[in-house]
């Protein structure tokens, strides 16, 4: 089996991982939806129908594993199943639960484990209507690229900043443990061994741009002690000599740095202007293998040109404030790379489409692309739009419901 390879954002991809979302999304409620790190509650039906657009197009470039396939073959080995279950206890400890896990065949297991399992409600719990989950269902889970990275032939397990999403972490250990289609060369960081407070780390943090180089943002999800960590065991094991901190806001639009970055061509990247080009600029550290301390840029692009990277801004809302803020909000930067400048993108923004169009992209429906009625030739610069309207109530976009596994290196 090929496993894991990635040292590029925009490279030909060759193998992802996704999922497309089920009943654990009925999970969040308007009493929950905090909780489950909602916004707002997703129709599951057309969630699931956008979803599979977008699985349909990224087919036609790449290998597409569903988590939900991927988990049950694993689960069908006994080593894999003890391990995934009794690590599941030391998250959500229940004897009951263990036993129940332990009977259930692979296919059942695999929906309770993303669907919840409810708690058996007593007297004053039925009285009042009140449900519980002795263990909690993955709402999130269709935004794979946060529990899971690969930088080069390795695996990262991300460590995440909530406690709902703490399975996730143990299920894409396993995966990347047990399953042959992941096989790597060794676990790097492991967020699922992680519970020190202060250590959290977030896919949607974390670019590999090149071999040697990884940007990671700051943000409200990631912390520095586990950039720290995360910088040390790159340069020790992955080949990568340097690291670029991007310190990122602390707002609700800007959880993860691929909110408002994303690269989509060898020289090119999508940008939220205001925390880049303009006096709001954010801070950006580098960092470089084999010596001490960090060196405090500019700004993200002098970062760049630094590596020997250097890239142009595309604008995501184009120049106006309130386009920015609202196309934003909506995923704009997210984006994910099918080959060099050919991605694909939400065809809510409309703003930011015409700005991949003044850069040379052709913008292409998704269903026009799937019919064949306007294909995507090699070389040529495109964005395939699909419809976004209910996923991205999740508050993510293409980039995030990615999981890169291989690309064909640059």
């Amino acid at each position: 089996m090929p496993g894991l390879h990635i040292t590029s954002e925009v490279a030909p991809l060759e193998a992802v991982l996704v999922h497309t979302p089920g009943l654990e999304l009925e999970a969040v409620t308007p009493g929950t939806r905090e909780a489950y790190l909602y916004d707002d509650i997703i129709e599951v039906e057309t969630a699931q129908r956008e979803h599979r657009q977008f699985v349909a197009v990224l087919e036609r470039f790449a290998e597409v594993y569903q988590v939900r396939g991927l988990l049950h073959e694993v689960l069908e080995r006994p080593e894999a199943r003890d391990f995934f279950i009794s690590r599941t206890m030391d998250v959500v400890p229940s004897e009951p639960l263990a036993q129940r896990l332990n009977k259930l065949p692979p296919d059942e297991l695999v929906a309770l484990l993303i669907e919840g399992s409810e708690e058996e409600s007593g007297p004053i719990s039925r009285a009042l209507n009140e449900v519980g989950y002795a263990l909690p269902a993955l709402p999130n889970l269709f935004f794979p690229r946060d529990i899971g990275m690969v930088v080069g032939r390795h695996a990262v397990v991300g460590s995440m900043r909530h406690g709902v999403r703490w399975t996730e972490e143990l299920l894409i250990k396993t995966l990347f443990t047990y399953h042959p289609e992941l096989a790597n060369a060794g676990i790097i960081y492991d967020g699922s061994e992680e519970r020190r407070s202060n250590y959290t780390l977030e896919g949607g943090d974390v670019h590999v741009l090149r071999e040697d180089l990884v940007v990671v943002g700051f943000s409200e999800r990631t912390s520095t002690a586990a950039i720290d960590q995360l910088g040390d065991v790159l340069f020790e094991r992955a080949g990568v000599t340097d690291l670029i901190v991007v310190v990122m806001p602390k707002a609700p639009t800007a959880i993860h740095l691929d909110m408002i970055f994303t690269q989509v061509d060898r020289d090119l990247c999508v940008v939220y202007p205001p925390y880049f080009t303009s006096a709001e600029r954010l801070p950006v550290l580098h960092r470089r293998r084999g010596i001490e301390g960090v060196r405090e840029m500019p700004n993200f692009f002098a970062a760049l040109r630094a590596v020997d990277l250097p890239m142009e801004p595309l604008f995501a809302g184009g120049a106006h404030r309130t386009t920015q803020e609202r196309e934003q909000w909506s995923s704009a930067c997210n984006f994910v790379a099918v080959a060099p400048g050919q991605l694909i993108a939400y065809d809510r923004n409309e703003a930011t489409l015409r700005e991949l169009e003044s850069a040379g992209f052709r913008s292409v429906s998704g269903n026009d692309f799937l019919m064949g009625n306007d294909p995507v030739t090699a070389g040529q610069r495109a964005v395939i739009t699909v419809e976004g309207s209910e996923i991205v109530r999740g508050g993510g976009g293409p980039r995030c419901m990615t999981l890169p596994l291989r690309r064909t290196p640059l």
